[in-house]
């Protein structure tokens, strides 16, 4: 990407984007850094050669200028309340709703996550990555400025539910990450809702675990489930993707569950027990079908094919080796916060 300089010049307009979106001081510039990122972000889909890679980019586009069109609706209507509310008293919570929505739909939380597995099938692994992680900035951040606590509440519980049943009956793998990434959006708004501190160190954590994943995938050029026997000639590619993957499913003691854990003690303390247990519960299953993949790779009997192509060991095992490195140092981490409190 970095070697062709259209592409570069698109990926740099996404990040100031998202930081226009972030640091404006109106909703009317928002929306602007929200438009230049899906427009610098369109170009980076498109892929002559793939005809999946076009038809989701026009998913996108289409998803993400309906979104667009009902929150500039919504700041208009914002900005004209006080005529609203004379005749309407609630018009600020249905205006708050609006923007809420609008935002929503934007970064795929459930229930208007409907085009995020489909856009993300027609992705490569780097495009899908930006998906995940960078495109959910803006949004978060500006849900945050309109915060309707019993709104999120209840976004918080459909996206841990959708995302976690939605990917039992997946048998591709990006399509799992997509359903896995919108559980992961339930967590993001907990923490979210908890502090802007927390939220940025559950994000950064995602990002870095979704990653060391899509790293090893893009790798082998691997997208489908049944693709796992091709790692069956390197016992540490294998060990640095269960890792991983336990890691990113929260499982204690890897470093994912850091962040969960800060999150579950902090709604235990506020008596928010009904939603924590349905969202622990419904990681339990997302870590199944985490599992899935390591049975794939790891522990099935598979017979080595000869003619498995290779790659550069040397470097590839040194990134994995490190990516797992720091995926187990949530050990030490998680061992230290309990002797410190």
């Amino acid at each position: 990407m970095f070697l062709n300089p259209s592409k570069f010049l698109f990926m740099m307009t996404l990040i100031s984007g998202t930081l226009i979106s972030i640091s404006s001081n109106s909703w009317m510039g928002a929306w602007m850094g929200l438009e230049i990122n899906l427009l610098s972000f369109i170009p980076l889909m498109i892929n002559s050669n793939n005809l999946m890679a076009t038809e989701a980019s026009l998913k996108y586009f289409l998803t993400q200028a309906l979104a667009s069109a009902t929150l500039l609706f919504s700041v208009i209507l914002l900005n004209q309340n006080n005529f609203f509310a004379f005749f309407f008293p609630e018009s600020n919570y249905i205006i708050n709703l609006m923007i809420n929505s609008s935002l929503l739909l934007k970064m795929g939380a459930a229930p208007f996550h409907f085009w995020f597995p489909g856009v993300m099938e027609g992705l490569n692994w780097m495009n899908s990555f930006i998906l995940m992680t960078w495109q959910k900035i803006a949004p978060l951040m500006l849900i945050s400025y309109c915060w309707e606590k019993n709104i999120i509440f209840m976004i918080i519980m459909a996206s841990v539910t959708i995302g976690s049943l939605g990917g039992l009956n997946q048998t591709s793998l990006r399509k799992l990450m997509a359903y896995s990434s919108i559980n992961h959006i339930g967590w993001m708004l907990g923490a979210l809702s908890i502090s802007e501190n927390l939220f940025f160190s559950y994000f950064i954590l995602y990002s870095f675990l979704s990653m060391t994943i899509i790293f090893l995938f893009n790798s082998f050029k691997i997208f489908h489930l049944n693709q796992m026997f091709s790692l069956s000639h390197s016992v540490l590619v294998k060990f640095c993707l269960m890792i991983s993957l336990l890691s990113l499913g929260g499982l204690p003691p890897f470093l994912g569950f850091l962040p969960k854990w800060i999150v579950i003690q902090t709604f235990i303390e506020s008596n928010q027990i009904f939603l924590i247990l349905i969202m622990v519960t419904m990681s339990l299953i997302t870590l199944y079908f985490y599992l899935r993949i390591t049975y794939s790779s790891f522990m099935m009997a598979n017979s080595e094919l000869k003619w498995t192509f290779k790659l550069n060991q040397n470097n590839l095992n040194f990134v994995t080796l490190t990516l797992s490195i720091l995926s187990i140092t949530g050990l030490f981490l998680i061992t230290l916060m309990v002797n410190i409190f």
